[in-house]
């Protein structure tokens, strides 16, 4: 139940912040920028453009350009509502109005990418001072082989190895 009630004030802080923005910058409040926004933090963790798409067709039933889409999450960006991840090979987005940072372990050979709690990390960058700079955040992005990579990889070697010892 407090998931449901921390989603709904999430989603009116956000609904909040759009709508300062729209009204101090005389931009019109269209339909497309809400529906696009409540999409957004409806997706749990890192989306593409194409899911964002389909979410708002199948689940909200109001399909928008792939155009208004990006612009829309250009705009978002800036507001600080959304962060663009460029993982390798692949642009995603992620809501990111509570601002959690986080590591992200991404496989060089499949692209999986994994989300990491590092307290250590964490704590290690909140002391940092820096010179003439606020953080307001972080992401760190680790790259390796997954497990499952590993194992495909190591069984590769094993049966060249068995065919060699044959010949």
């Amino acid at each position: 139940m407090k998931t449901m009630e921390k989603k709904e004030g999430v989603r009116k802080a956000v609904e909040r912040i759009l709508d300062n923005y729209l009204e101090m910058n005389n931009h019109r409040k269209t339909p497309e920028r809400y529906a696009i926004l409540r999409a957004v933090y409806s997706m749990d963790g890192h989306f593409t453009l194409e899911e964002l798409g389909a979410e708002l067709n199948e689940t909200y039933k109001f399909p928008v350009s792939r155009a208004t889409l990006y612009n829309t999450l250009n705009l978002f960006m800036e507001l600080r509502l959304v962060i663009r991840h460029r993982f390798q090979g692949s642009t995603k987005y992620e809501a990111c109005y509570e601002g959690e940072s986080h590591c992200h372990q991404i496989c060089t050979v499949c692209g999986k990418v994994t989300e990491v709690k590092t307290p250590e990390v964490t704590e290690s960058i909140n002391q940092m001072h820096l010179k003439r700079f606020r953080k307001d955040g972080y992401t760190l992005y680790i790259y390796g082989i997954c497990s499952t990579c590993q194992a495909t990889i190591t069984r590769q070697k094993n049966n060249k190895n068995q065919i060699k010892k044959i010949e």
